[in-house]
């Protein structure tokens, strides 16, 4: 790796880590904890890539993207940020930055991006881009986008990068996931954000109400909630509007298209729900939105958040006790994100101080699961909390895994009442414990795939094959904040 790289955040240790980072690869560095700093180097015509933390203690790291390329058109920026949310990813996409990674970040991945940047430097008779103005912000959504695991990571990084692209738009995921709030940021932080946005359930779907969505959204957006819960007659008319405003006269002031539909929309198509000619002119780019127990780092952060919005909007100010965090980072969640803005909300209103307490989380965690769990058990005692389907967890000491996970699937389907779960359980399940599986007996063996095979009884191109599938990292990785 060559050249000169400029990093600017205020963290010494991020600064020093870095430093000895490139320094090691062959790079010459400059590090400094301050914007201004960093801009006088930029205008002074030095670096080759800018690597800048976001809220820096003299600005704010995105906001300054536009004075850089305006100095230097052809400087790559690499964003690295703690604040993950939706909005920091798009505002640095909106903002070219050559990438973005939020902390704590992978340092493997900082330096294989950074090679990268510096590879890629344009030659002198390369076209020299225009600069763009600062990225506007965009209103705190009503259900918060936010989260560090990669699963968010990878949404952020695909709505970025379709958020004003002419393409419709499926948001499929679980309810309480944050779905229409996704679907919302589409309208709300594109380029249409100042047209029209409508949105369409199934309970009002008559086609003068279909045709009056059209109207107001002319050149924005039309949101269509679960079309799969739409009638026939009513999916008929969807595919007439669809078909209208792709052929007809005004084409080009026609409204984007973003639905929000169930964990497999697919498996609606195939129960007949989903009308699959509905769905192919849906489903232009699909993003999946993770449960929130697929991302269970992502719970503490998130009830911090929501105690300070609730604390913003007139409320006790309140923080988790250790106890009453561990208690909540066990709890399952099947209302997802939803189920946990209503707990931390109601906690906020009802707790007796300011930190709240083991008793009052574990009376709201009883609320939410219809039980109460004995007052008398200590947290250390209190049985593991239940997890979703397809996630295997070690079997308790005289219990076979068999077992385990047989009461897992039972609970699952109990969850369905006396409906039954979305077709395709069984390559769901597989899905869910193969990708587990493989990441820990990479992490037992060090990333050695010879023996993660051997280990696990496998061919080793099967394994790299599934590796690829599953886009599962090899190398074992050292985490920074």
């Amino acid at each position: 790796m060559d050249g000169t790289v400029l990093i600017a955040d205020d963290d010494r240790t991020i600064r020093t880590v870095l430093t000895q980072a490139l320094t090691r690869a062959g790079c010459r560095v400059h590090a400094t904890g301050s914007l201004a700093q960093l801009l006088k180097w930029v205008e002074e015509g030095r670096g080759d890539l800018v690597i800048t933390d976001v809220m820096m203690p003299d600005g704010n790291g995105i906001d300054r993207i536009p004075a850089i390329r305006e100095a230097r058109p052809d400087l790559p920026v690499i964003v690295i940020s703690a604040q993950n949310t939706i909005v920091t990813a798009i505002r640095a996409t909106e903002a070219e930055a050559f990438e973005y990674l939020p902390k704590p970040f992978d340092l493997p991945d900082l330096m294989s991006k950074a090679n990268q940047a510096l590879s890629r430097r344009p030659r002198k008779s390369d076209p020299i881009p225009e600069p763009l103005p600062a990225p506007r912000e965009a209103a705190d959504p009503a259900m918060p986008l936010i989260g560090h695991a990669p699963s968010m990571q990878a949404l952020f990084r695909m709505v970025a990068r379709v958020l004003n692209a002419d393409l419709p738009v499926i948001i499929a995921g679980e309810a309480g996931v944050g779905k229409t709030t996704i679907a919302r940021s589409f309208h709300e932080l594109s380029d249409r954000r100042d047209r029209g946005l409508a949105v369409l359930t199934s309970s009002d779907a008559t086609e003068e109400a279909i045709v009056r969505a059209a109207d107001k959204a002319r050149g924005g957006t039309i949101i269509i909630e679960n079309p799969a819960g739409f009638d026939t007659g009513a999916q008929a008319r969807l595919i007439g509007l669809i078909e209208t405003m792709e052929a007809g006269p005004d084409r080009a002031h026609a409204p984007r298209i973003v639905a929000t539909t169930g964990s497999d929309p697919q498996a609606d198509v195939a129960a007949g729900r989903l009308r699959s000619d509905l769905y192919y002119r849906l489903a232009g780019v699909t993003v999946s939105v993770p449960p929130l127990r697929a991302r269970v780092d992502d719970i503490l952060p998130l009830a911090a958040h929501l105690l300070a919005r609730a604390a913003a909007q007139g409320l006790p100010e309140r923080m988790l006790s250790d106890d009453a965090a561990a208690m909540l980072r066990a709890h399952p969640f099947p209302g997802n994100v939803r189920e946990l803005e209503n707990m931390m909300r109601r906690l906020a209103l009802t707790a007796s101080g300011p930190a709240i307490s083991t008793a009052e989380m574990r009376e709201a965690l009883s609320q939410q699961s219809g039980h109460r769990t004995p007052a008398a058990a200590p947290v250390s005692a209190l049985a593991p909390a239940p997890e979703p389907a397809g996630v295997v967890s070690l079997p308790q000491v005289g219990s076979r895994l068999s077992d385990s996970v047989e009461a897992h699937l039972q609970r699952y389907f109990d969850l369905h009442g006396d409906a039954l779960p979305p077709p395709g359980l069984y390559d769901r399940i597989l899905r869910e414990v193969e990708r587990p599986l493989l990441q820990v007996a990479l992490d037992a063996t060090g990333g050695n795939q010879l023996r993660c095979a051997d280990l696990l009884g496998i061919n080793r191109n099967t394994l790299r094959k599934k590796l690829t599938e599953l886009n599962i990292e090899v190398t074992r990785r050292r985490k920074l904040m």
